[in-house]
């Protein structure tokens, strides 16, 4: 009889599950530790607030350079294998980025720590899709964004609070070594691959072809979302330490990093997604989700601090249901080249992360946070424009 897919409720379904949640957790704990380090960072190496981001960008360019060939290493070994491997080589990584002798060095470990950690995103909603039964992957992918949102959380807040008192070094240790053990449970719980059909002996040409195919139609639109939305989102994450520590707020760096708690918001509502889906489409939810977004932003004007962190509560709640929309629609319309067209998702997703993550920098030295909230204001425009023409009636993307 052949593999349906692992069935909702059952013993398998939820190590799979907890599997692909430690996964993210390790994953997004190590990309986005340094983020709750930056003032720290900047302070260290006496650099101005747009170079010390850097430290985020170089490892997010790693990613998303390195998630296209992990994609067609994970086609030949399996996507267990590709993501056990990216896991312990990253933490090692992790931990040997901790003696960098100056922020150039650094700045490159991160890169090919960037590189490691590729494989996870890569391959992690193929192996869901793979896996799992249909009727199941958009909850089951909205787990596991869930677990890349409280890693995310999990490493800035652990980095910073550790780092903020014993120095930068320490507080990225700290998340490698939460990270191993996250690691160790994906070990233990990731079930054997029952659905996986290894392709092997692939030339070039075929290869090209499958990703010629993973571009085709209007998925290009849905890999703008991603390169759209989490460049605005990372810029804000990157620059607003760096306000409240600043007059009139004067917060300290430990204390600042509290702000990361906003991501709770978004690992309810990328579950949560899921569900919206179901009773509006994924084209409808998107939009929506992206407007919430907006309005939180927009929040984040106002000079009251208790505003501002209600504003960044709905920025985040908002984006993260608009990634769990889009990264979970895209294996679903891939078909036969999912881990192809999740890796160009994330080329997309990441190259906007570290691109815009930087650039938007510039202006906010010059003129302040306006001017990332403008920035990022733009960038959701072009996106709601974009996701208007993912047609409801167009049967390979309805929900």
């Amino acid at each position: 009889m052949p593999f349906t897919g692992i069935e909702p409720h059952t013993p398998a379904y939820r190590g799979m599950l907890l599997a692909l949640f430690v996964g993210g957790v390790a994953t997004f704990s190590q990309l986005y530790a340094v983020q709750g380090l930056l003032p720290v960072i900047a302070g260290y190496f006496q650099i101005s607030s747009s170079q010390a981001a850097l430290a985020v960008s170089s490892a997010t360019l790693g990613l998303a350079l390195a998630v296209t060939p992990w994609a067609i290493i994970s086609d030949r070994m399996g996507r267990r294998k590709v993501i056990c491997v990216a896991l312990v080589s990253s933490v090692a990584l992790g931990l040997l980025s901790t003696q960098s002798a100056n922020f150039e060095v650094l700045v490159v470990i991160r890169f090919f720590e960037g590189v490691a950690l590729a494989g996870v995103p890569g391959s992690a909603l193929a192996f869901l899709v793979d896996e799992i039964s249909p009727r199941a992957v958009a909850v089951a992918s909205g787990t596991y964004i869930s677990g890349t949102t409280l890693g995310g959380l999990a490493g800035r807040l652990v980095a910073s609070f550790v780092g903020d008192p014993a120095g930068w070094r320490w507080g990225i240790a700290a998340v490698s070594i939460m990270a191993a053990i996250a690691t160790l449970f994906f070990l233990l719980k990731a079930p054997d691959a029952q659905g996986f059909e290894p392709i092997r002996n692939q030339s070039l040409r075929a290869i090209a072809g499958k990703f010629a195919r993973a571009f085709r139609g209007k998925m290009a639109l849905v890999y703008a979302q991603g390169f759209l939305l989490m460049g605005g989102f990372v810029a804000v994450y990157n620059y607003l330490a760096f306000r409240l520590e600043a007059a009139p707020y004067l917060i300290p760096p430990s204390l600042a990093a509290l702000v990361f708690l906003a991501y709770l918001s978004g690992t309810y509502t990328s579950v949560a997604s899921g569900k919206v889906v179901a009773k509006l489409g994924r084209r409808n939810t998107l939009r929506i989700s992206i407007l919430v977004s907006a309005l939180g932003l927009l929040g984040t004007l106002a000079g009251n601090l208790v505003l501002i962190i209600l504003g960044l509560l709905i920025f985040t709640a908002g984006f993260f249901a608009a990634h769990a929309v889009a990264s979970g629609w895209v294996p679903v319309l891939a078909t036969g080249a999912r881990a192809q067209a999740s890796s160009l998702y994330n080329l997309f997703y990441y190259v906007g992360s570290s691109l815009l993550g930087w650039l938007i920098g510039i202006p906010f030295i010059h003129y302040g946070w306006g001017s990332v909230v403008l920035s990022v204001a733009g960038l959701q425009v072009l996106a709601v424009i974009l996701a208007s023409f993912l047609s409801k009636n167009d049967p390979s993307l309805r929900s």
